[in-house]
């Protein structure tokens, strides 16, 4: 449904999908499963401050298709109808993983999104000076102020190229919202060594955006095709998860932290991972009050740990139980209740589908009751995972 160069929300506001889940127990049990509706996949998660659960998922061709939103008010049991985000057709992409949609909701519950455009996205970036073309560009849109349409996409860069490994946004309650991304500067070097971390910024809910800078003054590159975390926390600071590119073989975890609203950051070295190749990682957050957390990829290990809010490190990983070597994925949620559950993928390659898997971690980080796997993890696709205020999780698949 579309008026106006807005995609109306208003009746399918009103219409609810029957229940999409599979539960890993009987009621009661700590984890259920749920499927993501209509077959889609790459789901993000975020329940907003009226307890309103948004969802925001790919589906079509993976080199050009769509993204949905969805609402659901019972933590998944049931959904809104879904509704297409960007407004052009097939301006999204799923392949490789790590390109696709997030998602926040900031003042007012608007919903905000961002993704890597497809090749045939439009508006397109700055010219690849490489290729004598137009780049591929980092997108955005938001829902109107009354929550009924989502707005005609925008193109974010301005002074960076290269767009490759997916970015993030993030927003709080104040009206600001945030994006990053990593790209090349436009008339600057080439190489995974010369890409830097940027980020825009709005202060009227994403009415406006500012010109992109870099983020950190380290140069530290950013490995190409790896996906980046962006996280603001309930205390309004900010914080970054991405993987380097120092030398093109130091692919190392940097965690950054913002407490001026992004206009600076601080960062250490998480995790050490030397390899010539770029692993296509991705990254995660999740809060509970004044508990930070952030989880990643390395050496096809998943891990997690908490963030020493105020130093800007992740001072013990914790590393998801038994052995390693194909876990990618990590997703994470935590609970007002003191759990922490650690979600992740077994098996998935390029263009190759695989299970789902996950632990539960008590506040000292200690693994607690059963590990989960589950199959069927579509091709390119990952999970997504929320608490619930009773203490129990939901992982969407």
């Amino acid at each position: 449904m579309r008026a106006g160069g807005l995609v109306l929300l208003a009746a399918a506001a009103a219409m609810v999908l029957p229940l999409h889940t599979s539960s890993v127990a009987a009621d009661g049990d700590p984890v259920t499963l749920v499927r993501v509706p209509r077959g889609g996949i790459q789901p993000e998660a975020v329940v907003d401050a009226r307890g309103v659960l948004h969802i925001l998922y790919f589906s079509g061709e993976p080199r050009g298709g769509n993204l949905f939103s969805v609402r659901s008010t019972d933590y998944g049991s049931t959904f809104s109808a879904p509704v297409r985000v960007n407004s052009q057709e097939g301006s999204a992409i799923a392949t490789g993983t790590i390109r696709g949609g997030q998602v926040a909701v900031g003042r007012g519950g608007r919903v905000h999104v961002a993704w890597n455009g497809s090749d045939r996205a439009m508006p397109r970036g700055l010219v690849n000076p490489a290729s004598g073309q137009p780049a591929a560009p980092f997108l955005y849109t938001r829902s109107n102020a009354d929550g009924t349409a989502f707005e005609p996409q925008r193109n974010l860069t301005r002074r960076s190229y290269g767009v490759d490994g997916g970015g993030s946004i993030g927003a709080d309650p104040g009206g600001n919202v945030y994006a990053a991304w990593h790209a090349l500067a436009s008339g600057g070097e080439n190489g995974e060594d010369h890409r830097v971390v940027w980020m825009t910024r709005s202060i009227d809910d994403g009415a406006t955006f500012t010109e992109e800078q870099p983020v950190w003054h380290e140069a530290t590159g950013v490995c190409s095709c790896c996906q980046l975390r962006l996280f603001v926390a309930p205390s309004s600071a900010m914080y970054l998860l991405y993987r380097s590119a120092t030398a093109v073989t130091h692919r190392d975890i940097y965690v950054l932290e913002s407490n001026d609203d992004g206009r600076s950051f601080r960062g250490s070295q998480v995790q050490a991972w030397n390899i010539g190749a770029c692993p296509m990682s991705s990254m995660s957050f999740a809060a509970s009050g004044s508990r930070m957390f952030g989880a990643w990829e390395t050496a096809g290990q998943v891990y997690f740990g908490a963030i020493d809010a105020g130093a800007a490190r992740i001072p013990r990983p914790i590393a998801a139980p038994g052995e390693g070597g194909a876990r990618k994925h990590p997703r994470l949620a935590a609970s007002a209740k003191g759990g922490v559950l650690l979600v992740w993928t077994e098996g998935t390659a390029w263009a190759r589908g695989g299970s789902l898997a996950w632990q539960l971690f008590d506040g000292d980080g200690k693994a607690i009751g059963a590990q989960g796997p589950a199959p069927g993890i579509g091709v390119w696709s990952f999970a997504a995972a929320i608490a619930r205020p009773d203490g129990r999780f939901v992982v969407f698949y």
